[in-house]
């Protein structure tokens, strides 16, 4: 591929500050305007910030764990480092598009690349209605949440939340309720990638519901969430041979 002019970025952590200190000693800091790649130094939060921070420059990010999880990060090894940018496979993800609409009307927009999440802002359970493609296809969830999340999210909250694992190339959605209490046993479904999925907050004011883009623009008290796949935003995310993304959810289901 070519990456001889490296962008690092790093965390506020220790870890990844000294990545930073040791990697820019030896390899150099190029301005990220005129870079190649960029290598991201920290955990899966970090590389989920420096997606969002890149995603208008279309630049390979390549992540190196120095957090904790590192679901989307290749191992911290500070040797090497051009060597492993050009045997380095790229997987190439469209982040989700959320459209909130709160009680008082306010429009807010917000992308996420893991996933989309309704969470109950109060005591009592949340009760939702879903359309799919302007077609109702549940009339009352009453939940604790709901989420969309895209194959690149499916191991983070959505797994948590019991959801299925995901291919990269699958081209799918997974739609994953919380803790549903009606219907009792309704897990989710799986969607088209190009579904538009539209959550109502019924009785809104008494049961409030707050929306989320992967812990970014978070909306309290939200009347109506769409969601739908992104194809204008692409992120390139690089792994090391055999420990691409598409590996990893695949291990994931064996663990």
């Amino acid at each position: 591929m070519g990456f001889a002019r490296i962008t690092f970025t790093a965390s506020n952590s220790a870890a990844g500050q000294e990545a930073l200190r040791v990697l820019t000693a030896r390899y150099g800091q190029a301005p990220l305007g005129q870079a190649d790649v960029v290598v991201a130094l920290g955990g899966d939060g970090f590389m989920l910030q420096t997606l969002h921070d890149t995603e208008r420059l279309a630049l390979p990010v390549y992540g190196m764990n120095c957090g904790t999880v590192g679901f989307l990060m290749n191992a911290y090894q500070p040797g090497d480092l051009p060597e492993r940018l050009d045997m380095a496979e790229e997987a190439v993800i469209n982040p989700l598009r959320m459209t909130a609409v709160g009680v008082d009307g306010v429009e807010t927009r917000a992308l996420a690349i893991n996933e989309v999440s309704l969470l109950r802002a109060g005591p009592q359970a949340a009760k939702l209605r879903i359309s799919v493609d302007g077609r109702v296809r549940m009339e009352e969830l009453v939940c604790d949440g709901a989420l969309v999340a895209t194959p690149a999210g499916s191991t983070a909250y959505n797994y948590s939340a019991h959801g299925p694992i995901l291919p990269i190339g699958s081209d799918v959605l997974a739609l994953t309720a919380m803790a549903a209490f009606r219907p009792r046993r309704w897990r989710g479904a799986l969607l088209p990638k190009t579904a538009v999925v539209r959550f109502e907050v019924l009785e809104a004011e008494k049961r409030p519901v707050m929306a989320d883009a992967d812990s970014r623009g978070s909306v309290r008290e939200v009347a109506s969430v769409e969601v739908c796949s992104d194809p204008d935003v692409r992120h390139r995310i690089l792994f090391d041979p055999g420990h691409g993304l598409e590996e990893r959810l695949i291990n994931e289901q064996f663990v």
